[in-house]
């Protein structure tokens, strides 16, 4: 679906204010897509989100644009195609059993304790990113509330609780924290949302159709 038309453009067809653009983790994620899209990093602006209400600021004017992985079914809100795919990685303490293996299988991230659906997250996202069950049946046991990133991290650091994650987040991770490859999850889509009642300036529909495009053959 296309963004909504506005006929408002400067001369130069360039932003009169930076992009704004939610983010929530690692911004190298973002970074690549503005890179990938074409379009100067000067332009955009990164705006942080808490993952408890990861679409209060947008649907508030706080942001243009938000960066979502797989798909919404929020009726006021409008999601383009795949921009990305963040390959799937287990988030764990580096004193973990499973810390020092090059892959780990989600059947093995089972036998360990795991996150449930933070705030107003919702939860037919939370389970693509914590499923309730493996592929080969195995229930994962979301009992953890997922609070904030500081707080996920003392609990990984002093328990063998893992949370099934993305590997965009490796770079962000303290140092005795770990990020392992899910070789048996596929990569999640990300896409850019915005609000569909928005009326979006034009260099704010063409970042998005420039960033679309750039996943095509």
């Amino acid at each position: 679906m296309p963004p909504p038309r506005d006929t408002t453009t400067d001369a130069a067809n360039r932003p009169a204010r930076p992009i704004r653009l939610g983010v929530h983790g690692a911004p190298r994620l973002a970074a690549e897509l503005v890179a990938a899209a074409g379009h100067d990093r000067r332009d955009v602006e990164f705006v942080p989100y808490d993952v408890a209400d990861p679409f209060g600021p947008l649907r508030a004017g706080e942001m243009d644009v938000l960066i979502v992985k797989y798909p919404l079914h929020e009726p006021d809100l409008a999601v383009g195609g795949p921009v990305l795919f963040d390959d799937r990685a287990l988030i764990l303490g580096a004193h973990h059993p499973l810390a020092t293996r090059a892959t780990v299988s989600v059947e093995e991230a089972a036998d360990y304790d795991a996150f449930s659906c933070p705030g107003d997250f919702p939860p037919y996202v939370w389970d693509q990113v914590v499923p309730p069950r493996t592929p080969g049946g195995r229930p994962i046991r979301r009992v953890h509330p997922m609070t904030t990133v500081a707080e996920m991290v003392d609990l990984l650091a002093r328990s063998t609780t893992v949370h099934l994650s993305f590997h965009s987040l490796k770079d962000v991770l303290p140092p005795h924290i770990r990020a392992v490859p899910l070789h048996d999850l596929p990569p999640a889509p990300v896409s850019l949302a915005w609000r569909r009642d928005a009326r979006l300036p034009s260099p704010i529909r063409q970042f998005i159709t420039d960033a679309e495009r750039s996943t095509r053959p």
